[in-house]
């Protein structure tokens, strides 16, 4: 019995028809020598159409099934390195402006969410319609490409793994402090008017009370355990836009609305809602550093970094391995 193995280029050019067609093409030229191989057997050999065992299709159905056929890890991971090359390379004033308004815009989940539960009867039930308004921060700022810290645990880490050199790590870190603390000036923004200025209803202000209050209510220990769970579905938000170009609104919304139902903590979302109380008085600037910033920081990071970042890069590395390997026997 014969055992076939698929190249990536194979992979690639069977996914989404002519949607992928395009992001193969795009990704040609400069792409790295893995993306321009063949359909090939286990032992590295070219397979010829007589070695295969396929029905006999029409074009249409040919076209069908090319359609059908998903798009490969190789083919993200690639989608995604380029996007963070681009990224790492961006001037330090339109990382700092983009991350600035991330940080704003993220302050709408909180908004959307004080919204929906000032209007709700308290029931078992509110915290499923409740946390509906989590995306809408995560919309804004994802549809709209501005920098939001999360995103860059994968985004950035993915061309440090493809190429390990102390100035690309450089540059990592360069935009990860920038965007950061960009991401975080933002949401002390937005915390500071939302808590101090008359923009909502008082019981509107009252429901986010509670729910700042609410979300701040965590240990040390707990908000880095739920902070890695909150990074691991970010990043995946990314690697999974990554692989579509339609349908990215059910995927930010499914995925985040997740992290919102299940109280994770985010770096960003969730530092909007604590820095809520501490413009209100009702909480210190260190009890908010050290009791939930740090430890959820920590945790966006292990998340995004190791459960994504490098699981994702470990897969598309190991099948180039193996198909280098299975050509040398």
């Amino acid at each position: 019995m014969n055992w076939w193995a698929l190249s990536p280029r194979q992979d690639c050019i069977g996914g989404k028809g002519r949607r992928n067609a395009r992001r193969e093409k795009q990704l040609s030229g400069s792409a790295p020598a893995f993306l321009a191989t063949v359909l090939v057997k286990e032992d590295g050999s070219p397979l010829n159409d007589e070695d295969l065992v396929s029905p006999q299709l029409s074009e249409s159905q040919k076209q069908d099934a090319e359609h059908r056929t998903s798009v490969s890890a190789m083919v993200v991971h690639e989608a995604i390195r380029r996007d963070g090359d681009e990224e790492l390379q961006r001037p330090a004033s339109a990382l700092g402006w983009s991350g600035l308004a991330a940080g704003l815009s993220m302050g709408f989940s909180f908004v959307a969410e004080g919204l929906l539960r000032a209007h709700l009867p308290e029931s078992q039930w509110r915290p499923l319609l409740v946390n509906l308004g989590y995306p809408l921060g995560f919309l804004i700022v994802i549809i709209g490409r501005q920098q939001l810290f999360t995103e860059n645990t994968l985004t950035a880490i993915i061309p440090l793994l493809a190429r390990r050199k102390l100035t690309t790590l450089v540059s990592v870190i360069r935009l990860w402090a920038i965007v950061l603390a960009a991401n975080l000036v933002g949401a002390h923004l937005f915390a500071l008017v939302i808590a101090r200025a008359p923009v909502l209803k008082p019981e509107v202000q009252q429901a986010m009370a509670e729910l700042a209050t609410e979300a701040a209510n965590v240990s040390f220990w707990t908000a880095l355990i739920r902070g890695i769970f909150a990074g691991w579905l970010i990043a995946m938000v990314v690697w999974m836009n990554a692989a579509t170009e339609a349908g990215r609104f059910p995927i930010i919304v499914t995925l985040t609305y997740v992290v919102g139902l299940a109280g994770l903590t985010h770096i960003v979302a969730g530092s909007v809602e604590v820095l809520y109380l501490v413009m209100r008085g009702e909480k210190s600037w260190f009890s908010f550093a050290a009791g939930y910033m740090v430890p959820a920081l920590i945790g966006n990071i292990i998340g995004g970094v190791s459960l994504v970042s490098a699981v994702n890069h470990a897969q598309v590395v190991g099948g180039i391995t193996a198909k280098k390997e299975s050509r040398l026997a």
